[in-house]
């Protein structure tokens, strides 16, 4: 099994506001962080701020030296492969060898049709997403790259310098679709198991589809994932599974404050929160249970949190993080 690692997913305003919480979290020993892959933001809207994915990433990447850089997760649509490929080299170089590229097949409808970009169906985009990741690994890979598939192609290309890790940064695809776990058993190292987004939402803002997003469901999701790696001639202990939730800390047990987290995800009280995968909510002692729980029910390790609250990121680093880093 993998080692426990946590990172956190950020939402910054400004690159000021990205590098100081970047330069945080290194120090406090979080192992990556996280940013989203929008036009604007989904916890807002047109005017809300939101900066672009690699370039934040950078400039994050030029105050730390250890901690990863793993966007959660790139739409693939946005950047043609080529692009896509030439934009994950040069931060692998600029992080020093330290890019965990998340990618996915986009899901916000509203910001494709605001910015001209075509939303062709989800069979569609995850096609296209699998082509995209073959043609990264051609690109990064081989001295003449050739592709030519449904979509796209490329003839005679060229992506030099090759990207510092080799055979390239590390793939983690996001989603939970059938689609999704086919074409991380063939191509991906991590997975970031997530609710549904067909719908048009994320799971912050789609309560019925995060209720409906179990434990059970996920470890059914695990399972269906492990007999596809075999398929592919892979063991299943390969890939590193990985989950995107919202965490809420109080030294207090039953925080009211924690309860209207759990209610604005749809639960109806804490305790059925607690016992979903994409939140973390209670005491320190609570969250470092549950947190053993989960590695031996799921084998998920690799949790990237939303800290709701500057309390629950200082709590989690002071009285969590340092249990799991024995």
């Amino acid at each position: 099994m993998h080692p426990p690692r946590f990172g956190l997913f950020l939402l910054p305003n400004d690159v000021r506001e990205a590098v100081t919480a970047a330069r945080r979290a290194e120090d406090d020993g979080y192992y990556s962080v996280s940013v989203n892959d929008h036009f604007y933001s989904p916890f807002g809207g047109a005017r809300t701020p939101q900066l672009e994915c690699f370039t934040v990433l950078t400039a994050m990447a030029m105050v730390t030296r250890r901690v990863k850089l793993a966007p959660a997760v790139v739409a693939a649509s946005f950047r043609s492969p080529s692009l896509l490929a030439k934009c994950a080299t040069t931060l692998d170089h600029a992080s020093e060898g330290r890019l965990i590229l998340g990618l996915g097949a986009g899901w916000q409808v509203s910001e494709y049709v605001a910015h001209g970009y075509p939303f062709p169906p989800t069979a569609q985009r995850v096609e296209e997403l699998g082509e995209h990741l073959q043609i990264l690994k051609t690109l990064w890979t081989q001295d003449e790259p050739a592709f030519a598939g449904k979509y796209f192609s490329i003839a005679n290309g060229g992506n030099n310098p090759k990207p510092l890790q080799r055979p390239g940064p590390p793939i983690m695809l996001g989603g939970s679709a059938p689609s999704i776990l086919k074409l991380a058993a063939e191509h991906a190292t991590v997975l970031n198991i997530i609710p549904p987004t067909s719908n048009g939402k994320d799971f912050p803002n789609d309560p019925v589809a995060t209720v409906k997003f179990t434990l059970d469901v996920m470890k059914k999701k695990i399972a269906s994932l492990g007999e596809l790696m075999r398929a592919n001639g892979r063991r299943p202990s390969d890939m590193e599974l990985g989950g995107l939730l919202l965490l809420g800390m109080s030294r207090r047990e039953n925080d009211p404050a924690l309860a209207d987290m759990a209610k604005k995800l749809g639960y109806p009280d804490l305790a059925a929160a607690q016992r979903s995968p994409v939140a973390l909510l209670g005491t320190p002692a609570e969250v470092r249970d549950e947190i053993a729980r989960r590695i031996e029910d799921t084998g998920v390790t690799y949790y990237m949190m939303f800290a709701a609250t500057d309390e629950s990121w200082t709590l989690f680093s002071k009285e969590v993080l340092p249990h799991f880093a024995r």
